[in-house]
């Protein structure tokens, strides 16, 4: 598709490029239809409350009847959503958006009196439940995760009203979105070639990958220019929802918003603490890297608009998207046919919206619903780092693809923790095909460098991401506010502290937490961290072990959420409570650091 100065709408779109919403619904009759019938449905739950825990009957028919009115809902919230990701200006999409998310609240509001009375149930009791119905034991990995919470669940009233918390719980994340995502307007800029072109989060990635140094300064302040004029709104905004996540973790009696956060998956707070004195041990190595960086840009001064800018001058790599499939169904070979028949299968059945509109929502990423087939958005531009992100998102795709073959309904999601591991992992196994198979020397230096800046970007970067909101959070909870200074000043220091003393920290860059869309999902980023150290061991494993180590990642991806996360890993053969996957990570890098300074 070429290039246009100008964004087009989504019918200028050609429809191979598009994602096959018809999958889901026909139309948006269909949609209305099925929505009236779930609303009506979910009346049912009343008839169970105060009965599921009496005996097994009634306990499997429960669990069976909220399977299946969970699943349908579940097919009208991401229709629904990903309508709305399309164009967020369509109004009837808006509309379509809200109903679902009401729609959810009221199924959460009516079944709010289950999780009580099943924990209320016990070990002993529910041993005896399962013995006299064995249905039940499809699910008894998540009934012992629930009495493992039991203290955290409050009364069946208590849990009705916080149920009805849900209408406006995520009020500071639908305010960021509609900023970011549909009010907020970027000005134009001159690209390499003196045309003049308007700016998007879209576009901002790739003119900060430009040679051209003006260019690349242009898009940094043009970008943040539009930040400074809402940084007080966003500010309040991301400290309504941190407040929003100190008040849920103290309704349900947690010692902080990171045990709650971490307490889903059992991840022990040990892991989060590992990462960030993991990271901090080794920053010499990120400021080696800055330094070098410097070095070879030639600058006397390294600002943050030089952090992406191209090393390998000359090494044109120009990836079309037909061009980016081809390369990843190669790299991904080693993964088997079982493996690679999906990949194509995605590829070629409309499960991928391509290319950005207006109105589109950015970046990507990959959902779906269980009684369906995975999805993808990108917005794919023309070189290697979209390249990468198909690889990713289709990690993530065929990670739900896999689960949904083996795995019942309850088990059919996938943990952040671990849903991050199959997509970098991905990631891992295209870049080593990359680097094998390429013979330029400047193409093989920005592969270097490419791999450097996926330890900077996925390792380094997302764990300052997850020492700012730990920080921001400890702040609230210990009843400090969080003014926009008091945030930039937060994220100054980070920076500083990061990337060391040769790059220059501009003002500008000190507005970068106002628009992170993953801050508003509180201790989500730490996991593409802990998720990169995972990946580049599992893929490790996969190229020296062949079959053996397929056979074990290709169950880790088919089993869901029937084990917990640490336990996942384990078996596919990854300690995360230790500091073990954090150490050989970083004897990757430093080995990289080692190439760079002597190839380039």
């Amino acid at each position: 598709m070429p290039e246009k100065t100008n964004i087009p709408e989504r019918n200028e779109i050609d429809n191979k490029y598009k994602w096959k919403l018809e999958d889901l619904y026909p139309d948006t009759k269909s949609w209305e239809e099925s929505y009236e019938s779930v609303s009506e449905k979910s009346n049912k739950y009343s008839s169970f409350s105060g009965k599921i825990a009496q005996d097994p009957e009634t306990l499997i028919e429960f669990l069976k009847f909220n399977d299946e009115i969970s699943m349908q809902a579940e097919r009208l919230y991401v229709y629904a959503n990903m309508k709305f990701h399309e164009d967020s200006r369509v109004s009837q999409s808006q509309e379509l958006s809200n109903k679902a998310e009401m729609l959810m609240v009221k199924l959460m509001n009516d079944s709010s009196f289950a999780t009580p009375e099943i924990t209320s149930i016990g070990e002993e009791k529910l041993s005896s439940f399962i013995a006299k119905k064995p249905e039940l034991k499809e699910y008894e990995h998540y009934l012992l995760s629930l009495m493992r919470r039991q203290k955290h669940i409050l009364s069946k009233a208590e849990e009705e009203i916080l149920a009805k918390t849900g209408n406006f719980s995520n009020t500071a994340e639908d305010i960021f979105a509609m900023i970011n995502d549909a009010d907020m307007t970027f000005g134009d800029i001159t690209d390499e070639n003196g045309q003049k072109v308007t700016l998007t989060k879209g576009r901002y990635s790739k003119y900060m990958e430009s040679e051209n140094r003006d260019v690349r300064k242009a898009a940094f302040d043009t970008l943040y220019a539009s930040y400074e004029k809402q940084k007080n709104t966003l500010a309040t905004t991301y400290y309504s929802a941190v407040k929003k996540d100190a008040f849920y973790a103290d309704v349900r009696k947690y010692g902080s918003s990171l045990e709650a956060a971490l307490d889903d998956d059992n991840i022990p707070i040990s892991v989060y603490n590992n990462l960030i004195s993991a990271v901090h041990k080794y920053l010499p190595l990120m400021h080696r890297y800055v330094k070098i960086r410097k070095k070879i840009l030639g600058l006397d001064e390294l600002h943050p608009y030089d952090l992406y800018a191209p090393l390998a001058k000359e090494a044109n790599l120009k990836i079309t998207y037909n061009e980016a499939k081809e390369t990843v169904l190669k790299a991904l070979d080693v993964m088997g046919e079982k493996y690679i028949s999906a990949l194509k299968e995605g590829f070629e059945s409309g499960w991928i919206d391509v290319y950005e509109n207006k109105g589109k929502r950015g970046g990507a990423y990959s959902w779906g619903t269980y009684s369906c087939h995975p999805y993808v958005l990108l917005n794919h531009n023309d070189n290697l780092n979209s390249m990468f992100t198909v690889a990713h998102e289709m990690g993530h795709a065929l990670h739900s693809y896999f689960t949904w073959k083996k795995q019942p309904y309850i088990y059919s999601g996938h943990k952040i923790f671990v849903a991050e591991v199959a997509s970098t992992c991905n990631e891992a196994l295209l870049m080593e095909y990359m680097l094998k198979t390429t013979s330029d020397k400047n193409a093989r230096k920005y592969l270097i460098n490419y791999f450097l800046e996926q330890f900077k970007g996925t390792f380094f970067r997302q764990a300052m991401f997850a020492e700012f909101e730990k920080t921001a959070h400890d702040m609230v909870e210990k009843g400090q506010p969080l003014t926009c200074d008091i945030l930039c000043n937060m994220y100054h220091d980070l920076n500083k502290q990061y990337f060391g003393d040769e790059l220059v920290i501009d003002k500008n860059l000190d507005l970068e937490w106002a628009r992170i869309p993953h801050f508003y999902s509180a201790f989500y980023v730490y996991q593409y961290a802990t998720g990169y150290t995972a990946a580049i061991a599992l893929s490790s494993k996969i190229l020296k072990e062949g079959q053996i180590a397929v056979d074990k990642y290709m169950e880790f991806l088919s089993n869901g959420n029937s084990l917990y996360s640490i336990d996942l890993l384990k078996g596919a053969g990854v300690d995360m409570t230790s500091t073990e996957p954090f150490d050989k990570a970083m004897a990757v890098f430093e080995s990289l650091l080692n190439m760079m300074e002597n190839e380039f």
